[in-house]
């Protein structure tokens, strides 16, 4: 089995691990032992190394100059920092493209995508291919034995800039891709696509293009557009698995991980799909500001935990501060930077790194905070690092933890993301991400925890079986597999929350037809026959109190067994609210040993509604009433972690006797602080 760091010498005993990217080739090398120096004050135990480096490394395509690289090595591990060495194929040198401009990305006008940036690489071209392994060959061959080696990082932030690509390579790649999914059968996929409509038949694979830019007005064919997004994320996979079979042929004792990119609206890659190529799963994330932005650090923390399967994965970046690409950059408040690195370790992370050690004197991203900003290490931020690293250092005992299966998971399905929001539907406002960050949040604020879980290629029903309550936010596609688990899942017990705009279409964004929510309407015993979205600023009330909005829907019973929880009342500001006056807005359908409930509007407040379901389902909050809300705990084996989600102060004193790990002393969490109990 791949160990979780290969340390060659390194400590025995567990240890978080702390760390940076490190970019030394921008520097001279007199300033490489003094970052060495100063890395070993902070407590850094780990440097990813290399990200960027392949113009250094390749200055031409018949020279390479290693040397360099060589030293750096060294003074890292003579200082005792353990090193994950980046495959350096994130963004090929500039003979690249001057001799081979084919690597470069086309975009859906048909431009060609101009180098200067980063990532302006064709994911399915050969000529890119062949140099990238080259250079992994040549990395894995002078690196592989050297006693710092920890972890290869392989590219980094894979799709970040170039996930879709509408070059002659990508249409050949995707025609291939495609007769592979639809068996050869040309005939297959044009049932798929539904090409009747608007004379789009398919006569040859020939004729077969990406989904480009069409004209003003229209739209691309739907199952076109499902089946594109499925590629690019399968074609930014198989580059990593190209990699990574170099990798594990040449170095098969030294763990692979890549940095995925849960966070914010990044949506581009089923990661789901991606988390069988690699030993480690890796994470970045970068806050952007908002009303409820701690709370999306939790969700995306959360979820590439379980990504993870339960076990320790490696926040590879995040920032101390400021990031240089937001409209306004601001920097954390205090007490920001160590809740935001310490929420991450409660879900899971045993590896806590930033972009990046020194802050870059030249270049894009030289505003982008740092370990050591621009004022050095005689500053506030430097303190702060090097305080975080103790703390680090002090909670020790908490690596190697699972992550503690809660009662509640938050189901989250790419593919669903990428169709809900497809042009040419009822609603513009449609946002896969808000309602299902939306649903997390409300068991935050109800002191429940929840974990989001990955739907995956496959549901795979045993991911449901141990959860009481699975809710599935706006699961738009649902094929029969799909469907079937989710009856078993309820049948066997389980209690089934899913919401408008679910079941709707099937695996190749077919209307699931009979009704609405289609997929899912025997289930939930309950038949819509017309969406009915609100425009913006419109509301409506409902009879427990609540109001909603974007969205409506008239619907009917059709199941006698179905309870009606919550009916529209007819008020509220949207045109037709009046129209919904005593319509159903929320039921419930026994089903076996559980239930499937249904909410047909999107809810400004979820916690009347949910504290019903937790109650049917025996659900009660792990947190006393008096913190329910404004702390968040959080779960690895023999620990709890209580996150302060406020700023101002918590009187823990309802939990009885307080005996923090490290750094808390005292019954009060102060505001952004975090505290970590032995869990009993």
């Amino acid at each position: 089995m791949t160990p979780w760091l290969r340390r060659t010498p390194g400590p025995t005993h567990p240890r978080i691990e702390f760390g940076a990217d490190y970019n030394p080739e921008q520097w001279t090398p007199d300033v490489w032992a003094s970052d060495v120096a100063l890395m070993r004050e902070a407590g850094v135990t780990v440097a990813t190394v290399g990200v960027f480096s392949w113009a250094r490394l390749q200055p031409a395509p018949d020279r390479w100059e290693f040397g360099w690289l060589d030293e750096v090595l060294d003074l890292l591990h003579e200082g005792g920092i353990a090193v994950d060495l980046a495959t350096a194929t994130a963004s090929p040198p500039p003979w690249m493209h001057h001799r081979h401009p084919e690597i470069l990305p086309v975009d859906a006008d048909g431009r060609t995508v101009g180098p200067g940036g980063r990532q302006h690489w064709r994911p399915t071209s050969p000529v890119f291919r062949r140099y990238a392994l080259d250079l992994v060959r040549a990395m894995a061959h002078r690196y592989g034995e050297h006693p710092a080696l920890a972890a290869w990082h392989v590219s980094n932030e894979l799709g970040c800039h170039n996930v879709e690509d509408h070059s002659p390579d990508a249409r050949i790649a995707f025609r291939d891709w495609l007769r592979e999914r639809h068996g050869g059968d040309l005939d297959a996929l044009n049932r798929a696509w539904g090409t009747s409509f608007w004379s789009q038949h398919h006569g040859d694979w020939e004729e077969i293009r990406t989904p480009g830019r069409v004209p003003a007005g229209t739209h691309p064919n739907p199952g076109q557009q499902l089946d594109f997004a499925r590629f690019c994320s399968d074609a930014l996979r198989e580059h990593l698995r190209a990699e990574v079979a170099v990798l594990r042929e040449l170095t098969p004792d030294v763990p692979v991980t890549t940095n995925f990119m849960v966070m914010n609206e990044t949506r581009g890659m089923d990661y789901a799909t991606w988390v069988p190529e690699i030993d480690i799963v890796s994470n970045d994330h970068y806050v952007v500001p908002g009303p409820h932005a701690r709370d999306e650090l939790s969700f995306s923390a959360n979820l590439t935990g379980n990504l993870a399967g339960g076990a320790p994965w490696w926040l590879m970046e995040h920032s101390t501060s400021a990031v240089s690409w937001q409209e306004i950059n601001r920097p954390k408040r205090p007490g920001e930077m160590h809740r935001d690195a310490l929420t991450h370790l409660a879900h899971g992370a045993d590896a806590i790194c930033y972009f990046q050690w020194r802050q870059s004197a030249a270049g894009a991203e030289k505003f982008h905070s740092a370990m050591v900003p621009h004022t050095g290490p005689d500053s506030r931020m430097f303190r702060d690092v090097v305080a975080l690293g103790d703390r680090l250092r002090g909670l020790a005992e908490v690596a190697g933890s699972r992550r503690v299966p809660a009662r509640v998971a938050v189901l989250f399905d790419w593919p669903s993301w990428w169709a809900a929001e497809q042009p040419f539907t009822p609603s513009d406002r449609v946002r896969y991400k808000d309602e299902a960050a939306g649903w997390y949040r409300a068991f935050l604020d109800a002191g429940v925890r929840a974990d989001v879980v990955p739907a995956g290629a496959e549901l795979a029903g045993a991911a449901l079986a141990g959860y009481d309550i699975v809710v599935a936010p706006m699961l738009h596609v649902v094929g029969p597999e799909r469907a079937a688990e989710l009856a078993a899942f309820v049948d066997a017990g389980g209690h089934l929350v899913t919401t408008w705009w679910s079941g709707i279409v099937d695996d190749h964004a077919h209307a699931v037809l009979g009704g609405y929510p289609g997929a899912l309407r025997e289930l939930l015993g309950i038949r819509v026959e017309e969406f009915a979205p609100l425009e913006p600023g419109g509301t409506v009330t409902l009879d427990d109190g609540s109001v909603a909005d974007v969205w409506t829907e008239p619907v009917d019973v059709v199941d006698p067994s179905v309870e009606v929880l919550v009916r529209y009342t007819g008020g509220g500001t949207a045109v037709a609210a009046a129209d919904l006056a005593g319509s159903p807005a929320v039921t419930r359908r026994p089903v076996g040993r559980g239930s499937a409930s249904y909410v047909s509007t999107r809810l400004a407040d979820r916690g009347p509604l949910l504290r019903r379901l937790l109650d049917a389902a025996g659900i009660v909050p792990e947190l006393p009433g008096e913190l329910a809300g404004r702390v968040e705990l959080v779960r690895r084996e023999g620990f709890r972690f209580l996150v302060n989600r406020g700023d101002a102060p918590v009187d823990l004193a309802p939990l009885g006797g307080i005996e923090a790990l490290a750094g808390l002393r005292s019954d009060v969490l102060p505001g952004r602080g975090v505290t970590v109990l032995p869990d009993r």
